[in-house]
C-alpha cells in the first residue's frame, strides 16, 4: 500500500533563474518537484497550495553533472523541474515564502 504524498512533498522549491524569470513573463512558474511526481499530481499540488488555476504542466528531467569538489570528483543530484502555466489572471509570487 503506497502512502499518498502531501502537496508540500511534491513541490520542493521554486526555481529562480534567468530562464525561469523569462517564463514568468508569459504566465509560467518553475518549480523543482519530486522525481516521481506526475503532471496531474503537480497540478493538484500547485492549485491546492497557491489557490490558482493551472492551465498546463510541462516537466523536465535534468541529469546531474559530474563536477570537481576540492580536487575530487563528485556528482550533482538529478533534478526534475515542472513548468506550470497558469490560467490568465492568476499569478504566483515566488519571492515570498510558502
Amino acid at each position: 500500500m503506497s502512502v499518498k504524498p502531501s502537496h508540500y512533498d511534491v513541490i520542493r522549491r521554486p526555481v529562480i533563474t534567468e530562464k525561469a524569470t523569462r517564463a514568468s513573463e508569459v504566465g509560467a512558474v518553475v518549480f523543482e518537484v519530486a522525481p516521481d511526481a506526475t503532471k496531474p499530481v503537480i497540478k493538484a499540488a500547485v492549485e491546492a497550495i497557491f489557490g490558482v488555476k493551472v492551465k498546463a504542466v510541462n516537466t523536465v528531467n535534468t541529469k546531474g553533472k559530474v563536477k570537481r569538489f576540492r580536487g575530487r570528483l563528485g556528482r550533482r543530484s538529478d533534478v526534475r523541474k515542472a513548468y506550470v502555466t497558469l490560467e490568465p489572471g492568476n499569478t504566483i509570487d515566488v519571492t515570498t515564502g510558502l
